[in-house]
């Protein structure tokens, strides 16, 4: 057969791009092959036989991280983590607390970002739980904010660099209005709510606070000021009143140091040595010793709890043993499957339907971080808490920094209902809200019109203004459901709605405050949820 010198040289190309195909697929599969070998790589650091723990979360505080796709976090070239587990920083605590090989723990915040007061006091309590031990705590910062020095406030000896300072401002919430920047673009925002306190509509509707959200926020706002102050004063040694003394003439301190921050904390009792990073260094080597790299021997959180879970691993048969699950709810509340840092009324009803039917399992604790979502969402989870109980198995929510609205409703389900004192909960109330653009359009020159067979027709052409028809749909929509709400409450908590509706309105509460009125059951910590689930299993 003959081959022309075109179909050969077509052949030719043919087979080296074919080579390179497979070279390049060979390099990608080679990729595939290291990226698992190094995800699986022993990457867990030995424990010296007598070293400091060291504490340094990175981000935000969490009970549960949030999800990033795979090919994100490949990408992620920092490999900074942007959130840290509060449990994790726990766990580690208390385990080195009775660990003969931890001689101290040092606290390096400078990258926390937030945690919130809540999550701050359970690592703060563990913390305690160390010091209890004997062993002395060590915090070291180039600066402090004002949450990062409320962790620091529980060390033995806080160390500040000269050039540094403590940032402390107080709580405050403040939030931009758009009415007037809605009504220049001409966008029509129609509001459905129930609770006067119901104030996340606000920003839509208003162009400054109202005097009812001003005064249930000053409320909350204020007692968990008072519980940061209280704290960090007793823990300091500071007179009653010194921490608002010190951020309310801040300015007038800092002129009379010459702008000098580090010692103006120094001499207000805020810290006890300004160290540059070597005099901190040296002061770490003294207490843990020198380590083979010149600094001071430690071992940093992540390694430890590799260790630690080395030195717990379950045995086959105590695998078998009556379990408590510990499942976490984190997030806004939508419908459907969430990934993690969400809450999925598909994904959460599918944990709590798998700890029902493991025989295994004969107690739920469910920790709860929630500002709220889909009322019908909260429902479907609610059902299958009930069914959980219904079940023979107790559940026990454990509420975090915030389980209000959603978060409540969902709580009403539970056996018992545990929060931190400085959990914000409640928020019984109900919104909805539809903008229109018939405006905005207009001014572009571009008009709705039609015809429809009912006066619901139109109900959904955001190009439209709603009807009357139509608000008074939503509306009703709207009220129906805060009054399921008040009468789920009601029941949940052996009330009335009537008594439930004082209480209500939108409203939000401090963890103390519900436990006054009969919202929760108990204030406590995870671990103390815990152990309730635990005497659960043991009655009969």
């Amino acid at each position: 057969m003959k081959i022309s010198p075109l179909s050969f040289i077509i052949r030719v190309f043919k087979g080296i791009v074919a080579g390179i195909q497979g070279l390049v697929s060979a390099i990608i599969f080679l990729v595939i092959i290291c990226l698992i070998v190094v995800s699986f790589e022993d990457n867990r650091q030995s424990l010296p036989e007598k070293a400091a723990l060291t504490i340094s979360p990175n981000g935000d505080l969490v009970e549960q991280k949030t999800f990033v796709s795979p090919i994100k976090n490949f990408l992620n070239k920092s490999k900074i983590e942007n959130e840290t587990l509060i449990f994790d920083l726990i766990h580690a605590i208390d385990y080195a607390a009775t660990d003969p090989h931890i001689t101290s723990l040092v606290l390096e915040l400078d990258y926390l970002a937030s945690g919130g007061i809540s999550k701050l006091e359970e690592v703060g309590a563990a913390l305690n739980r160390f010091k209890s031990s004997g062993k002395p705590i060590i915090a070291v910062g180039d600066s402090y904010s004002q949450e990062q020095y409320y962790l620091a406030s529980y060390a033995d000896e806080i160390h500040l660099h000269p050039m540094g300072s403590v940032m402390i401002k107080g709580y405050g919430r403040y939030t931009n209005y758009l009415k007037e920047a809605l009504d220049k673009l001409r966008i029509n925002i129609n509001i459905f709510r129930v609770g006067t306190y119901k104030d996340a509509v606000e920003p839509f509707s208003r162009s400054t606070m109202s005097d009812a959200s001003k005064e249930h926020t000053s409320q909350w706002l204020n007692e968990l000021w008072q519980v940061y102050t209280t704290r960090v004063e007793g823990l300091r040694g500071l007179p009653q009143g010194s921490i608002n003394d010190y951020a309310n003439t801040l300015g007038e301190k800092l002129i009379k140091h010459q702008g000098n921050a580090a010692q103006l904390a120094l001499e207000f009792g805020l810290v006890d040595r300004l160290s540059s990073r070597g005099e901190s260094e040296a002061r770490l080597v003294l207490l843990s010793g020198l380590a083979d790299d010149g600094g001071y021997e430690h071992i940093n959180a992540s390694h430890y709890l590799g260790y630690i879970n080395e030195q717990t691993e379950v045995s086959a048969t105590s695998a078998e043993a009556d379990q408590v699950a510990l499942i976490v709810a984190k997030g806004v509340i939508s419908e459907g499957d969430q990934p993690d840092g969400a809450i999925g009324s598909e994904s959460l009803s599918d944990l709590l339907q798998r700890a029902r039917e493991d025989d295994k399992i004969k107690a739920v604790v469910l920790r709860l971080d929630s500002p709220g979502g889909s009322a019908f969402a909260s429902e479907i989870i609610r059902q299958e808490i009930i069914a959980l109980k219904n079940a023979g198995k107790p559940v026990v929510v454990s509420m975090g920094s915030v389980a209000a609205s959603g978060g409540y409703w969902i709580a009403m389900g539970a056996s018992e209902i545990w929060a931190n004192s400085t959990t914000i909960t409640g928020s019984i109330g109900v919104f909805g809200i539809v903008p229109t653009f018939e405006g905005t359009l207009k001014e572009a020159g571009v008009q709705s019109d039609g015809v429809g067979t009912t006066a619901l027709s139109d109900m959904f052409e955001l190009a439209r203004p709603m009807s009357g028809s139509a608000k008074k749909v939503f509306q009703a929509g709207v009220d129906y459901t805060y009054n399921q709400f008040l009468k789920i409450v009601a029941e949940a908590r052996n009330s009335s709605t009537k008594d439930i509706g004082l209480l209500a309105q939108g409203r939000v509460w401090t963890g103390v405050q519900a436990l006054k009125f009969g919202l929760i059951d108990q204030i406590g910590s995870l671990d103390q949820s815990l152990d309730l689930s635990l005497i659960h299993i043991s009655e009969p």
